[in-house]
């Protein structure tokens, strides 16, 4: 049976296969088909692996700077008050070079919506050690492994968790389950913009095989079982118990 792909998303062929990206371009479609905002939705993606989304979705599509989607997407939304607007990018652009705006919408609790594809590596320059990496993974720049000693980890979840925002979640990429939470949460963020609550955030742990080193299979067992230990996954902050 051939599924019928949202009319908000072309056909998705430059990803790596395996990867997290079309799942989670396809669900952003899903949810702004049914939430009726496919002509009010601006989206602000990075210069990363996230770049090819421009192609694949019939929305109004910003590329940043490398890291600045955040920003970006604050400026839209201060002139283009009445759009639903959205950075999207990887952990990389919004955890090391973009770590400061980041936070910083997040403490003016700026009316945006941020969806964050975590998979542990810096994807498109050739899976080097990231923030995200867990400690003793193997990557292109740390090849006996993340040394704890030397390098830390970053869990956004826990940097956020304490702040004045209107939401803030993590999903996973992976099985019917995972991916139907995280079509929730992408949806209570959009909702949650749209009711002017302010900054939301959904980070969502996504397989990256090629610079995992791993199998589609591999990499999704990964995520589900490895990566999910130290980012646990959930609704961490939800004002007003949105629905």
């Amino acid at each position: 049976m051939k599924l019928k792909r949202p009319a908000s998303v072309f056909s998705s062929a430059g990803f790596c296969p395996g990867c997290g990206h079309g799942l989670a371009a396809r669900l952003i479609g899903e949810v702004s088909e049914e939430m009726g905002i496919n002509e009010k939705l601006v989206t602000v993606i990075d210069v990363a692996c996230c770049s090819f989304n421009i192609d694949y979705w019939n929305f109004d599509t910003i590329m940043a700077a490398h890291g600045r989607d955040v920003p970006t997407a604050v400026g839209v939304k201060h002139i283009r008050p009445d759009s639903i607007v959205m950075a999207y990018m990887g952990d990389g652009a919004a955890y090391a070079i973009g770590m400061a705006e980041t936070i910083h919408a997040a403490l003016r609790n700026d009316n945006i919506c941020v969806v964050v594809i975590n998979n542990s590596v810096f994807g498109m320059t050739g899976g080097q050690m990231a923030p995200t990496s867990l400690p003793g993974q193997k990557t292109a720049t740390s090849p006996n492994g993340k040394d704890p000693k030397r390098y830390g980890t970053i869990s956004a979840v826990e940097l956020l968790k304490n702040m004045d925002i209107a939401y803030l979640a993590r999903g996973e990429l992976v099985g019917v389950a995972g991916m139907n939470k995280s079509k929730s949460m992408i949806r209570k963020a959009f909702a949650h913009q749209m009711a002017g609550d302010g900054f939301s955030m959904v980070e969502l742990l996504s397989p990256c095989p090629t610079n995992l080193n791993m199998t589609p299979g591999k990499a999704k067992e990964y995520v589900h079982t490895e990566l999910t230990k130290f980012y646990p996954v959930g609704e961490f902050i939800n004002k007003g118990g949105n629905d």
